[in-house]
């Protein structure tokens, strides 16, 4: 590409050259000739007025009469009638001359040659100095051709190590600019692209690790559910009552993982239906009666009862889910999940008897990788992203005992 600006900016410069210093070199010896020219005509003026001068005045006419007319290389001859011819000077030799003939009133005739060396070597140093102008000219030219080629194909270079590196995996914008319009729209747009990527990238492993982390609970869950299904094996009724339980906990994996991926997708699209609270809390209660009993810990319901909500069961079952898992966790004694009416709300609290939140946390622990406990700090912040995209809200009300509140919307049709 550079030889390719090189050549092309060289070649439009020899044709600029070549189309002004041609003309100009002929117009330059034209009036370089007719200079010359000129002051021959203008001598041989200059000596008939002499001539005609001393034969008004009946002097005689010889060479030292007009020797002062004669310069070097010029020879001047005079002819009057019924005289001898009277010249001054060398007659120059070689038939390119310049030559002016005058004619007096009374006959006389001045002829002036003039030798045309002098004409000749203003002639070789003009067009000398018109060659080195475009010497020059053409060197400009290259030094400014190399320059712009340089100037060019960096930008084209580094564009085309940023397009390598999002290729390759590394979506980091460079945010440089050129000063060339067309250059910098390119990079402008491959900035955009690295950041349209990075977020992409970004949003991928957010869902990777939410889905891991929002899937293992269920998972232990039903890998529970079905120990005690094997361990029950000669109790068909027990076992039915169980597997209908397991099939209901498959059920809500795949909701978990959909709304996931709507979430991911358009976090602002809610699916809110009017739904019946206390099945979204028994289907918990049932679900983490082996874990609870495995700890031995107690899950106290209080509160109303009957409470039509607005929402997404799927998505309010793994809220509170997340909730329980975390007073697992981290938590002791009793976990009471209460429900109370809050204005036009119902507010679900999950409340435990352990330490509670450290108070240099507070509610950063809605953050991302923010734990008190060595824990991955996932869980909350996907239960927390969840409520919001359901119409909800999930608040920590307070840090001891620790009380964590999940915010709905309560059908008017509830009494």
């Amino acid at each position: 590409m550079k030889r390719r600006m090189i050549n092309s900016l060289l070649g439009v410069v020899l044709v600029v050259v070549v189309v002004f210093c041609v003309p100009l070199a002929l117009v330059e010896k034209r009036t370089i000739v007719n200079s010359a020219q000129d002051r021959t005509d203008a001598a041989a003026v200059r000596v008939l007025a002499l001539v005609e001068n001393r034969l008004a005045n009946q002097e005689p006419v010889n060479g030292r009469s007009f020797d002062n007319q004669v310069t070097e290389g010029s020879y001047v001859e005079v002819q009057i009638p019924g005289q001898a011819v009277v010249s001054a000077g060398v007659r120059p030799a070689g038939d390119h001359l310049l030559k002016a003939v005058e004619q007096g009133n009374n006959g006389e005739t001045v002829t002036v040659e003039q030798s045309r060396e002098d004409v000749d070597h203003d002639v070789a140093n003009m067009l000398l100095l018109l060659g080195v102008v475009a010497l020059l000219a053409v060197q400009a030219a290259v030094a400014l051709a190399v320059w712009q080629a340089k100037r060019l194909a960096r930008p084209l270079t580094e564009l085309a190590e940023t397009a390598e590196r999002l290729g390759s995996g590394d979506p980091r914008p460079r945010d440089r600019r050129y000063g060339v319009p067309e250059l910098d729209r390119v990079a402008e747009v491959l900035d955009v692209s690295a950041e349209r990527i990075a977020r992409m990238l970004s949003a991928e492993r957010r869902l990777a690790a939410d889905a891991s982390h929002q899937l293992r609970t269920p998972l232990t869950a039903l890998s529970m559910r079905l120990e005690e299904i094997t361990a029950l094996a000669e109790e068909p009724e027990t076992v039915k009552e169980e597997a209908t339980i397991a099939l209901q906990q498959v059920e809500r994996l795949t909701d978990v993982v959909q709304r996931l991926l709507t979430t991911q997708r358009d976090p602002r699209s809610p699916t809110a239906v009017a739904f019946d609270l206390d099945e979204v809390i028994k289907q918990q209660v049932e679900e983490w009666g082996p874990s609870l009993r495995e700890t031995g810990r107690v899950l106290s319901l209080e509160g109303l009862h009957g409470v039509i909500a607005v929402g997404t069961p799927g998505t309010v079952a793994q809220v509170l889910a997340t909730l329980i898992e975390n007073s697992l966790m981290h938590g002791a004694g009793t976990i009471t999940l209460r429900v109370r009416p809050s204005g036009t709300s119902v507010v679900v609290e999950v409340q435990d008897q352990g330490a509670g939140v450290p108070p240099e946390l507070g509610n950063r622990v809605f953050e991302r990788a923010v734990s008190g406990r060595n824990s991955t700090g996932i869980g909350l912040a996907v239960a927390r992203d969840l409520a919001e995209a359901d119409g909800g809200r999930l608040e920590l009300l307070s840090l001891r005992p620790p009380v964590f509140a999940l915010f709905l919307g309560r059908s008017h049709g509830d009494d």
